[in-house]
């Protein structure tokens, strides 16, 4: 009782000092249950949306994906003939079936051909009306549509759009393009999964999207009363046959799940991974703040010991400090977790998927797991400043408080960190070293984890060097201020070690990813120069494939001289070692794509690959099965017949540009499958006549105007593009490492003001001979600065390394430029700099409040 009561008096005694470690266990706690809440209740959703859009049984084609996917090779949905319908209908156990008609391999314009498609990346769909979309819309304005005339929107889009009763739209599939009126506006009764749908009547959704009657896509099928919907699809498997996908309500829904759960599951851990360096930022900033409390409150304790306190008493009560401190932190964090989950809701909200706070899912193990990793992690980093407050004896009740015990790091703690750096250093060269990126990532890997925990054991040894030079550098320039703002911080190498160790951490990920992203972007636009020797790239920007119509359009537009088509497609492969690779991707293109694109031969003639049944296979492929030139290889093409293709060519695997490609002619494709199933293409190259590129460039965009769905790239563009792609990537992971930085800065406060606590009494002797408020508050912002540009140092430095050494695994895939992005290290280190400043305002503003007098008669 004694030991809780000494606890409970120190930590309200130092609530304020408290405060700030409070915070870094708040934002940690709160971004792992806040992913956890965000989580559940987007799982909740989901699971009622496809619990509502599921009738009891669904047939469909043997090739439809479960998860509702209705795209194939030749941009239509696989459908199955209208008798189905009438066979589900006359089976045992079914009450009602309906047959219906959708597709997302769909574009939809309005008046000006602006594209409808949502910008979030949600699919674009357009069905026939039916029975189990009316359990989630409603319609709230106009009607369904009843002729081909007619279309009906969903809410949302047409808010987001401007769209009203009567506007022109345009359906653009594979099939052409159909032009509609709006009729009705429906909205969502579920949650918007952030799509944009569209609805005709069945006859005009049969002719738009499949360009033929009497198909559909699906049959919904009612159970009767008393009938299990399990029994249901066995009665209609037995009916059909096994020609037909029969899935029930429970089987449909769990595969769609499964497709958003691969989504959600990425995100999941990829923000709790964040959260988890928010933790280790926060592990140095507690153990900051305890082992300067415990220094301050040397005479204290010593006193403490001296009538008969225990060493582990004393242990014990700055344990409960931390516990307490931890679950205060921790029961805020907890709460501050759920508020975080509702501000994601409501930014997915802003994105076009609405979700609802009705369905807002706290788990029990959220808020528990949120408690214990708070409570833990939290004592877990007192536990060091425990053991040395045990470890004061009673004799230090004689010397002043806040004497300094650890002025100079320990060799033994040097000797551990060099060890650590230097094994970490290995194992990033042999990382770096490694013949295959597999296993060159483990040690990659171990190297950081090694090198990291270096730098964080080796701080204080690097803290003593370091500081005197930045010093130098920096400080000398501000005369006695900058000289004792340096001496400051080399008054303890210790705490300055771990205040930017804590900054260190943040910067040295964002130093290794922008490295990363970086040298992906030189080296791709490296390669592109090397390898493609077209003009212009057309290509869908969400995947659609490229309709005959448009690559006519193509063809014809002014300027230009030739272009080539480029399809995909799978085959099973029989080699001459017997083996069978099944659903093995092909490329089919025109002869000049050997000329478009150059790539590495390492066997005969690309060239020769375009020839009547010919090939060419990839150099790992041809190790792997004992290919060579002149070997033949049975092809089973989907969708079509079998024939024997000669290899003509073997191709680098390596590569930025089709890396693993295997190549055949379109006519030889064609002679296999039939006109009808033939793949459409997946985009085209186009080169113009000499001089005339800029008119090229103008004809295409022109000539595909009415098919927005199409970019037309130059190679200037086509970089820009993927530089967008990867940039947005690593904005987004510098949001997320943005919580870790807060930390780290929370702890510079931290380390500041406990500091100028510690230094009362000595600072109110430096204002008795004449030291100015403004010359006090300036000491300490210097000395923030400096801490801060020693973590950015450690940091910067840290995450080049592990940018430079993951880039030689990079190079191994193809990537082999190595960038560094100077403009954001830089930018990143004077921005340290300015982190250093704003971390000081508050303890510098205090110190220059504190009475004279006062601090002077401080013990």
């Amino acid at each position: 009782m004694t030991v809780l009561k000494t606890s409970m008096r120190n930590f309200f005694a130092h609530k304020g000092r408290m405060a700030l470690s409070a915070v870094a266990v708040l934002l940690s706690v709160a971004f792992v249950c806040g992913t956890l809440v965000f989580t559940d209740t987007m799982n909740t959703t989901f699971d009622k949306l496809f619990a509502a859009t599921s009738s009891d049984v669904t047939v469909s084609n043997k090739d439809a994906s479960d998860g509702g996917e209705t795209t194939s090779g030749n941009g239509r949905p696989p459908v199955i003939p209208a008798s189905v319908l009438d066979e589900v209908k006359a089976v045992k156990g079914v009450e009602s079936a309906e047959g219906t008609v959708f597709s997302t391999s769909v574009t939809v314009v309005d008046g000006d051909k602006d594209n409808l498609s949502p910008t979030s990346g949600g699919p674009t769909i357009v069905g026939s009306w039916n029975d189990v979309d009316a359990r989630t819309m409603e319609i709230t304005s106009g009607a369904a549509p009843e002729d081909a005339g007619q279309i009906m929107v969903d809410a949302d889009t047409a808010d987001k759009h401007d769209l009203k009763l009567g506007d022109e739209i345009d359906v653009i599939s594979a099939v052409g393009t159909h032009t509609a009126k709006i009729s009705g506006i429906a909205d969502f009764t579920v949650t918007n999964p952030g799509a944009a749908i569209f609805y005709m009547d069945t006859k005009t959704a049969q002719q738009t999207l499949v360009g033929e009657g009497g198909v559909y896509t699906n049959v919904n099928v009612t159970a009767a009363a008393g009938v299990s919907d399990e029994q249901l699809k066995k009665n209609v498997t037995a009916e059909l046959g096994g020609g037909y996908k029969v899935l029930t309500a429970e089987e449909t829904a769990e595969a769609n799940q499964e497709s958003v759960g691969d989504f959600m599951n990425v995100m999941k851990y990829a923000m709790l991974g964040f959260a988890g360096i928010a933790f280790l930022v926060g592990i140095f900033l507690i153990i900051n703040t305890f082992s300067m409390l415990v220094a301050q409150r040397t005479r204290e304790i010593g006193l403490m010991r001296a009538i008969g306190s225990s060493r582990k008493q004393v242990n014990r009560s700055v344990l409960v400090e931390a516990l307490l401190l931890g679950f205060f932190g921790s029961v805020l964090g907890v709460g501050a977790g759920v508020g975080l989950a509702i501000g994601l809701m409501k930014l997915m909200g802003l994105m076009g998927m609405e979700l609802s706070t009705n369905d807002l899912t706290v788990a029990w193990t959220t808020p528990a797991l949120g408690l214990l990793l708070g409570v833990v992690v939290t004592v877990l980093a007192a536990y060091l400043p425990a053991r040395r407050a045990g470890k004061i004896s009673p004799m230090a009740a004689l010397r002043d408080a806040g004497t300094p015990t650890d002025a100079r790091a320990g060799w033994m703690r040097g000797g551990i960190g060099l060890l650590l750096t230097g094994a970490g250093g290995a194992a990033l060269y042999l990382a770096g070293t490694a013949d295959k990126a597999t296993d060159g990532s483990l040690w990659l890997g171990l190297g950081v984890v090694l090198s990291l925990i270096g730098f964080v054991v080796i701080g204080p040894v690097l803290a003593s060097g370091m500081v005197r030079v930045l010093g130098a550098i920096l400080l000398r320039a501000f005369g006695p201020v900058g000289r004792m703002a340096e001496r400051n911080a080399l008054r303890n190498p210790r705490r300055t070690g771990a205040t930017g160790a804590a900054l260190m951490i943040g910067l040295a990920l964002v130093a290794c990813l922008s490295v990363v992203g970086s040298s992906m972007v030189a080296s791709a636009g490296e390669e592109l120069d090397k390898a493609v020797g077209t003009d212009f790239i057309i290509q869908g920007d969400q995947g659609q494939l490229i309709t005959p119509e448009a690559v006519e359009a193509v063809k014809t537009a002014p300027g230009v001289e030739r272009v080539t088509r480029y399809k995909w497609t799978e085959a099973d492969f029989t080699t001459p070692d017997g083996k069978t690779t099944d659903e093995t991707a092909i490329t089919a293109a025109d002869p000049t794509y050997a000329t478009d694109l150059r790539v590495e031969t390492v066997a005969g003639k690309l060239a020769d690959a375009y020839r009547p049944d010919s090939m060419s296979v990839h150099e790992d492929f041809a190790k792997d099965h004992d290919v060579r030139v002149g070997s033949r290889i049975e092809v089973a093409f989907k969708d079509g017949a079998t024939g024997s293709l000669t290899v003509r060519a073997i191709t680098s695997s390596e590569g930025v540009v089709d890396a693993g490609a295997m190549y055949t002619s379109i006519d030889t494709l064609a002679t296999y499958v039939p006109a009808d199933r033939m793949p459409l293409d997946q985009m085209l190259f186009a080169s113009a006549k000499d001089g005339q590129k800029d008119a090229a460039y103008t004809g295409l965009k022109d000539a595909l105007h009415d098919n927005p769905q199409y970019k037309v790239r130059d190679q200037t563009d086509y970089k820009e593009a993927l530089k967008d792609q990867i940039g947005q990537l690593l904005n987004m992971i510098y949001g997320l490492l943005a919580l870790a930085i807060v930390v780290a800065i929370l702890g510079v406060v931290n380390t500041l003001a406990l500091s100028v606590v510690e230094r009362t009494r000595e600072i109110g002797l430096m204002r008795a001979i004449g030291l100015s408020r403004r010359q006090l508050r300036r000491m300490i912002r210097l000395e923030s600065v400096v801490i801060a540009l020693f973590g950015a140092l450690l940091g910067l430095g840290l995450g080049m390394g592990w940018g430079a050494t993951a880039q030689q695994l990079l190079a191994l895939e193809g990537l082999k430029v190595l960038d560094i992005p100077w403009p954001t290290i830089i930018g990143v280190f004077i921005g340290s700099a300015f982190v250093g400043l704003f971390a000081a305002l508050v303890p510098a503003f205090r110190a220059g409040r504190m009475n004279v007098l006062n601090a002077i008669a401080t013990e």
